[in-house]
């Protein structure tokens, strides 16, 4: 064999050589990596729950840095809110923060001392702080701090460090303690109603529904003093009644008036300082009264519902201004006889036209 076929040779060889000692270190390699990865993640913390264990959870207690402290209480098959005040709890909401508990995984340990709980807002001061209970023992006691490029940085009662843990979802837990009482007031489906009423210093509005057809009488109040309905209501549009249902049909509260007094919220006399609203379903399958009173802030007003619990709501404008209404508020818009063919057109189109360069 020729010399320089040997030298070809032995250079194949040690090429093959470095290609195998290259591969047996990269395996030798990810195989620390994976050990140390093991090492690092075997001791942190547990923190989720499974769907078995989350429906076994009968208490949550979230104290928000800078909001009311709130406790969640699960008494029978439904949830209360105990803390800051005694109510129904909203039921979607409380759903979402146990759903979120199991999605909740501890990712890596940043620091596993207490040296940065400054740093990352993980201070009892600072931090948002999770308690989840199982009857009296505890099941998570967890704080949450910054959010950053790392992830939600947090620690666990008991345990130094700070962690990244992944899964939470903030806004489910930072909501205002209003947001976490059932707000509904009224539930109904509008084609259900056979009739309904508003009451108020202007008078008595009165509707009723003969098939899908409805018509209304108006009893002026004069003086303070409820007069006779006058005759059939010309006037009367059956859209502006379908509205009033449609504001009703679905009524929920944006606050509430916790601690005030009736006279506080008009609600001593609410023909007087808001109006009386009345719906009636087919079937007896239910009547509703809402009482509307004084305004509470902006346009929205302070309500209750007769033969609920008595609860003091705060209502939109949207709904709480059809308690104040005048007769206009239920008629069709007026429109000029003198507007016919091409000349209400072109005086039409002229008022748009002056609106433009206003």
């Amino acid at each position: 064999m020729k010399t320089e076929h040997k030298i070809y040779i032995a250079l194949v060889v040690l090429a093959l050589l470095g290609v195998g000692v290259f591969f047996t270190q990269k395996k030798e390699r990810a195989e620390r990596e994976a050990r140390s990865v093991t090492a690092a993640t075997a001791d942190l913390p547990s923190v989720g729950f499974s769907s078995d264990d989350v429906e076994k959870i009968t208490k949550i207690s979230i104290k928000n840095a800078d909001k009311s402290d709130v406790t969640l209480e699960k008494k029978g098959d439904t949830w209360e809110v105990t803390k800051p005040v005694s109510a129904k709890a909203h039921t979607a909401n409380v759903r979402s923060v146990l759903d979120n508990l199991k999605e909740l995984k501890m990712k890596e340990a940043i620091d596993r001392t207490t040296a940065t709980y400054g740093q990352y807002e993980l201070t009892d001061e600072k931090a948002l702080h999770l308690v989840a209970y199982k009857g009296d023992e505890k099941a998570l006691d967890i704080y949450l701090g910054k959010s950053g490029s790392r992830g939600q940085m947090a620690r666990v009662d008991g345990k130094d460090g700070v962690y990244v843990v992944g899964g939470y979802s903030s806004y489910l837990y930072t909501r205002e303690p209003k947001n976490w009482r059932d707000n509904a007031i009224l539930k109904f489906e509008t084609d259900n109603v056979i009739q309904a009423s508003v009451e108020n210093k202007n008078g008595l509005f009165s509707f009723s529904k003969n098939g899908d057809a409805w018509s209304g009488t108006f009893a002026p109040r004069k003086a303070g003093k409820l007069g006779p309905a006058g005759a059939k209501w010309e006037k009367l549009d059956p859209e502006k009644v379908k509205d009033l249902l449609r504001a009703y049909q679905g009524l929920g509260a944006e606050d509430f008036g916790d601690g005030k007094s009736a006279a506080d919220t008009g609600l001593d006399d609410p023909l007087a300082n808001g109006g009386v609203v009345k719906i009636k379903l087919k079937d007896n399958a239910g009547d509703f009264t809402v009482n509307v009173g004084k305004t509470a802030k902006g346009q929205s007003r302070y309500a209750t519902k007769e033969g609920g619990d008595g609860t003091i709501y705060v209502i939109s404008s949207w709904s709480a201004d059809w308690a104040l209404a005048e007769p206009k508020r239920f008629e069709k818009s007026e429109k000029k006889d003198d507007m016919k063919g091409g000349d209400a057109h072109d005086d039409e189109a002229a008022g748009h036209m002056d609106l433009g360069h206003e």
